[in-house]
């Protein structure tokens, strides 16, 4: 067969696996058993989860960040469109998050080689 044939496959192929990115490390989530609030807890971590939430407007949110390394990224947003929160290098610490409207939360917690713990809580 001609090399002209497999171009179009090896070029499909190509381009199918450099769209891919691998999780590296591990990650576990555990929602509360109110559905007020979950923890995440990872280890050497690298890609990005999400959890959801609905909240009332006015609702705070307690954020608990545990980090033993790497780098830890955060964002609450309304799926209205409202962003109450984007953090890119988070630390250790808690604060508290208030959202202005009722809507369906998501929160995505990216990690790169992060290793420790977020626990957001209603």
């Amino acid at each position: 067969m001609h090399p002209i044939v497999f171009l179009p496959l090896f070029i499909a192929v190509l381009i199918a696996l450099s769209a891919c990115t691998a999780t590296k490390g591990s990650i576990l989530i555990l929602e509360n058993p109110d559905g007020k609030g979950f923890t995440m807890t990872f280890k050497d971590w690298t890609s990005q989860n999400k959890c959801e939430l609905s909240l009332d407007k006015g609702d705070e949110l307690e954020v608990q960040t545990i980090r033993e390394g790497g780098v830890i990224g955060l964002s609450i947003m309304g799926k209205k469109g409202s962003e109450p929160y984007v953090g890119s290098d988070l630390k250790s610490g808690r604060f508290t998050v208030t959202v202005s409207e009722r809507d369906e939360y998501v929160i995505q917690i990216t990690g790169k080689n992060a290793s420790g713990k977020v626990r957001i809580k209603r």
